[in-house]
């Protein structure tokens, strides 16, 4: 059949809402169906955890190379609740895997062959996270501990802990710290390495690193002594990812120069690898747990592969550990790369996932030669989509100046389909969806998402907005939102869907802009139709599990970030109250001009149903136009194949209505 042309918008695609939830590959508003890797450090055994929506949304843990499925029961659900996000919910080591289990928040020890079998103790109130098995004494694990006795964000207790897997007792380590994370053994089990911080930090603000010597002890394992604070500053400096590189040297990476770079702690002194800071990033935000930026390569412990960002997306550099020379970058196809493990040490090989612009997640070896020379083998291809590459829109990066002469990071994504010559209206250019993403604190990268690709194929432009706070382009950037949030994020969204649809650019039509986002990003959809001072850049939006109140949020949201407020804000409620109000997209539910899609989860704990609720009472109220679903057993994100489904039909379907566009 030749191409045809038909109105952008209106396009046919055979990308279908059912194909992104079987996993093709990247659905952004979902759970990857890769959710990590894992690796035996001793057998050099791969692992990773699956998501599946089919079955509920569980994670389950898979032998990569045989594709065996070790935990195929629908009572194991291989994640964790520390954090709310979670992540670092297993490990492997001498072939034996240890994982949490959400269904019961019990750890479990899994050997070759057989059953999960528990080694804590029944308590539906703890939260295990973020293993380490002492190299030594391998029954014992360190791990973070959280503390849910009393289920208040004020009231929850974050420590480090031993869990002694052949007593199946729990022992304290370590606490008075509001959060830990990466504990890690020296190679000899002689110390151990850890982050913490407190609040008001998120930890890519002020985050510190210590030391201690190892005491092993028969009654409760182990117990720590000599403690020596290595680096980082509350408010000020974070320092964050340690790993032992060898019995001497400890790796992890600080912001002090205002990027993320790496360094060294040696004979009692923190240095910097490089000879001068280098001006992109070595690392990313510790949303999730058990995401270190690094490998370390070699058996001595002389070099590691970093995750770099830079450009608005991910690469790989390789950096001497013993200091002194600047990185050497990698050539990669690969625009984002997480989930990176040493694989072998003995054979220089390293193990990540990665994806590109035009092709979905690998699980991808690296062998690092003498002569720095590099090989990749991709050892779990992507899925292979049923139609052709040609259906795909390749991203384009742009920086727009603003009229105040800030830049505004974007990703564009053009209409893409090989049966479309175009629009057969004269001189139509294509409505724009507009993308707020989430954290605030997080980037909008360049790989392949079928959730993008399913609106540029039905003649849909996307433009995904890097916004002041965003990560990846230096700690001034992330604090350009400092005191502005619901501000800064709002102007950069507007700003950037004016620039692309006028003069020189003129790609969309600026009168068929729709906005989305989730969490943050939902709060900048809110905020930019109700508090913006033009409230009309926008014909419609939908917000995801977004925040409309920010007065309850502080009272009842996780304690991960039931501080970062404070920083986002400029105080905290009590401090300036005013400021939370006029904020608050619910007090300004009477300038919502745009039609408004609402979506969230029932079981939410970090944005709670209560603030979809507020919103969509007071819009109703005003004579506004308002959708609202609610997905029973959702979280602060879809996991499930019939709501993943229903939410992308049901966005699609509530702007072409707006619109007026008829397929």
């Amino acid at each position: 059949m030749p191409p045809q042309s038909a109105p952008y918008g209106t396009w046919s695609s055979p990308m279908t809402a059912e194909m992104i939830t079987k996993g093709v590959s990247n659905c952004a508003d979902s759970v990857l169906p890769l959710s990590g890797l894992v690796v035996d450090p001793i057998s050099s055994k791969l692992y990773h955890l699956e998501a599946r929506p089919s079955e509920g949304g569980r994670i389950t843990i898979i032998d990569t190379p045989s594709g065996t499925d070790l935990t195929p029961s629908k009572d194991w659900n291989v994640r964790t609740g520390v954090h709310e996000y979670g992540g670092g919910a297993a490990i492997a080591y001498g072939e034996t895997l240890y994982f949490s289990n959400l269904v019961d928040g019990r750890v479990y020890r899994l050997k070759e062959g057989g059953s999960p079998e528990a080694v804590t103790p029944e308590n539906k109130v703890h939260r295990f996270a973020d293993f380490n098995v002492h190299p030594i004494h391998t029954h014992l694990l360190v791990s973070i501990l959280e503390d849910h006795t009393i289920d208040e964000p004020s009231a929850i207790v974050n420590t480090l802990c031993v869990i002694n897997t052949v007593a199946k007792t729990v022992h304290p380590l370590i606490s008075g710290a509001d959060f830990y994370a990466s504990p890690k053994f020296s190679p000899d089990g002689t110390r151990l390495a850890w982050q913490q911080w407190s609040h008001p930090d998120m930890p890519w603000e002020g985050s510190h690193v210590y030391i201690a010597d190892v005491v092993i002890r028969s009654y409760d394992g182990l117990s720590l002594k000599n403690l020596a604070h290595v680096a980082g500053e509350a408010l000020k400096i974070s320092a964050v990812y340690p790993s032992w590189a060898n019995n001497d040297t400890l790796v992890f990476t600080s912001d002090e120069s205002g990027y993320i770079n790496p360094w060294m702690y040696q004979n009692g002194k923190a240095t910097a690898l490089f000879p001068k800071p280098i001006q992109y990033e070595f690392g990313s935000p510790g949303w999730l747990l058990q995401t270190h930026p690094y490998a370390i390569v070699d058996e001595k412990g002389g070099l590691a592969v970093f995750i770099t960002t830079k450009d608005g997306r991910n690469g790989l550099d390789i950096v001497d550990l013993t200091g002194g020379s600047p990185p050497r970058t990698i050539e990669t196809p690969f625009v984002v790369v997480e989930n990176i493990w040493s694989l072998s040490r003995k054979a220089r090989e390293i193990i990540f996932s990665g994806e590109k612009v035009d092709e979905g997640l690998s699980v991808v070896k690296l062998t690092l030669d003498d002569t720095f020379g590099t090989r990749f083998t991709v050892l779990k291809p992507a899925p292979v989509p049923e139609f052709s590459s040609d259906f795909i829109s390749v991203p384009k990066p742009m920086s727009l100046e603003a009229p105040n002469g800030e830049l505004v990071h974007v990703v564009y994504h053009p209409p893409k389909n090989p049966d479309y010559l175009g629009s057969s209206v004269l001189g139509e250019r294509p409505p724009c969806v507009v993308l707020a993403h989430g954290g605030p604190t997080a980037i909008a990268m360049q790989n392949l998402s079928w959730t993008t690709q399913y609106f540029t194929s039905r003649g849909w432009a996307w433009l995904a907005v890097n916004y002041g706070g965003s990560s990846g382009y230096g700690r001034e950037y992330i604090r350009r939102l400092d005191g502005k949030w619901g501000i800064v994020d709002s102007d950069d969204c507007i700003r950037a869907a004016q620039i692309i649809s006028s003069e020189p650019y003129n790609l969309v039509d600026p009168k068929r802009l729709v906005i989305r986002g989730r969490s943050a990003g939902g709060y900048t959809v809110l905020g930019t139709l109700a508090n913006a001072p033009d409230v009309t850049t926008f014909a419609a939006g939908a917000a995801s599990f977004g925040i409309s109140d920010l007065l309850p949020l502080e009272a009842h949201t996780h304690k991960f970030e039931s501080r970062q407020l404070e920083k986002l804000l400029g105080g905290m409620s009590a401090q300036v109250p005013e400021l939370y109000r006029d904020r608050s997209p619910v007090n300004h539910a009477d300038r919502i001009v745009a039609p408004l899609l609402i979506l969230q989860g029932e079981i939410d704990r970090v944005v709670p149903k209560e603030q979809a609720e507020l919103i969509c009472e007071k819009v109703a109220e005003k004579g506004g136009v308002i959708e609202y679903k609610l997905y029973q057993g959702e979280g602060h994100g879809w996991r499930q194949a019939e709501t993943i489904i229903d939410a992308l039909e049901r966005e699609l379907g509530f702007y072409k209505r707006v619109l007026g566009l008829k397929s």
